[in-house]
């Protein structure tokens, strides 16, 4: 098994080198073959995991720039593998709804190479090289093929991601200039004692808060979101919302809870306020939208904010029991995973619809019900895994989420219990306008899911029922590094 990892990462690049020389109608065909030899890797990976064992495995460490203490180092855990195998389901799932060429295909497998590594680097120099690197191509991408407002959404987007990922280095050199090492696990071992003090704790805090409350994004630095969703390609929207904001929670995770646990009890009731600002807000802002990819934008929002929820919950106030640190955390990672898996289906769905219309306003439609029912039909679907209808994966995740914050921050969870709500509103609003009354004019002509969107649609859609009705194979990938986890914030 010694390589798997580096091998995956390296993948995607190779992809990258061979969808160049290739001719313009070959690229996403050689870009679907590279990632399906990636998916393959990560089944293997999965399957070569120790379910039982805490830690990290599979570690590769190599001596790199010693001077400054950086390594090629490594590894992954059950909360990496999840990331991992998620990364492997949305990439080509993104390439399936989009016909590109040549530049498009290859920046998109850099993106894939860079969120492996970032899943999977250990040493923050080396991670933070591949948090970077995802940042170049997510922006080329929305500025050569996004849509209506795309430089500005791209600038925008850039100019958040850049400025927050600069606070972030900063205080990473401080941290090491005060402690001598960028290793994760060294730098989490000295953070229960107190990894920092005085004032260069909070500024190295703010830094490393800053750079990753906007890549989830969380409250109030979201504004760059709902634009560079909406301007993106479909695919490129697709990653965006189902594998790349999923880094700032990664990073929450990994970075600033084990290295500053003293802060976060301090700032816990500010931070489960922004969490719960993020699910309220979020969702109101997507009641109020009529352009359908906001809509989408604004909820994705709201749904991440329900993973800081039980974050800060967990690690803000004392648990009561064990148990309900374990639900929480269980819960946020079954979000992680759940809410990459239906984002990306709505925002598929949104680009059929796009397709076949022209226009994405909620008004643009009418009646397609009619028209075309298997469409309807499998949209309803993610709509209800979104919503959190229980027997579909979204369900799982916040009924976790819900059953661990209530025990420790009850009135936080009490208050984002309203976004449910919201978000089913804006769901059944949305229903209503595009499948029901009569068929809109526009519509008449409207096809069916075709054959090959039947065969992206079905497996997807089959997924989210697995993990809503047994999803005992999904907790049995990261239950240890949960216990794990609650031991150390506790």
């Amino acid at each position: 098994m010694a390589g798997m990892i580096t091998a995956l990462i390296l993948l995607p690049v190779a992809g990258t080198l061979f969808v160049g020389v290739a001719r313009q109608n070959y690229a996403r065909g050689i870009a679907l073959g590279f990632n399906a030899l990636s998916a393959i890797l990560a089944i293997a990976l999965w399957q070569g995991f120790d379910t039982a064992a805490p830690g990290l495995q599979l570690v590769e460490r190599h001596a790199w720039i010693p001077t400054i203490g950086a390594e090629y180092l490594v590894g992954i855990d059950g909360l990496s593998l999840l990331l991992v195998l998620l990364t492997s389901l949305i990439f080509p799932f993104a390439f399936l709804a989009q016909r590109t060429g040549r530049g498009f295909c290859a920046l998109m497998l850099l993106m894939q190479s860079a969120l492996y590594g970032t899943f999977t680097a250990q040493n923050f120099v080396l991670w933070f090289l591949f948090y970077e690197m995802s940042l170049i191509p997510a922006f080329l991408l929305i500025k050569i093929w996004g849509g209506e407002n795309r430089d500005r959404a791209a600038t925008k987007f850039f100019v958040y991601t850049f400025l927050g990922s600069v606070a972030m280095l900063l205080s990473f050199l401080g941290i090491y200039f005060s402690r001598g090492t960028f290793d994760f696990a060294t730098l989490a071992d000295l953070g229960k004692t107190g990894l920092l003090t005085g004032n260069l704790a909070w500024l190295a805090f703010a830094g490393i808060f800053l750079g990753l409350a906007v890549k989830v994004p969380l409250f109030p630095f979201h504004t760059w979101l709902p634009d560079a969703y909406e301007s993106a390609p479909v695919g490129v929207s697709m990653v965006l919302t189902g594998v790349l904001s999923k880094m700032g929670v990664y990073g929450f995770v990994r970075l600033l809870l084990p290295l500053f646990p003293h802060e976060i009890k301090i700032l816990g009731p500010w931070l489960l306020a922004l969490a719960v600002c993020s699910i309220v807000l979020a969702s109101l802002a997507a009641w109020a939208q009529s352009d359908l990819k906001r809509m989408v934008a604004y909820l994705s929002i709201s749904h991440l904010g329900y993973c800081m929820l039980g974050l800060f919950a967990v690690t803000a106030r004392s648990a009561s029991s064990l148990i309900d640190t374990h639900a929480a955390l269980s819960g946020v990672f079954m979000q992680i995973f759940n809410h990459g898996v239906t984002a990306a289906a709505l925002f598929y769905f949104v680009g059929l619809l796009e397709q076949r219309r022209g226009l994405r306003g909620i008004n643009d439609f009418g009646g397609l019900m009619q028209r075309t029912p298997l469409l309807c039909g499998w949209m309803s679907v993610a709509m209800f895994s979104s919503l959190g209808l229980p027997g579909l994966n979204g369900f799982i995740g916040e009924f976790l989420i819900f059953k661990g914050s209530f025990a420790v921050a009850a009135s936080f969870t009490a208050i984002a219990v309203i976004g449910l709500l919201v978000t089913a509103i804006v769901f059944m609003r949305a229903m209503q306008a595009l499948f029901s009354g009569p068929l809109a004019g526009s519509c008449s002509a409207f096809p069916d899911l075709g054959r090959s969107e039947k065969w992206i649609v079905v497996p997807i859609t089959l997924l989210m029922f697995a993990v809503g009705i047994a999803p005992q194979f999904m907790f049995n990938i990261f239950n240890t590094t949960v216990i794990q986890m609650a031991r150390l914030f506790a």
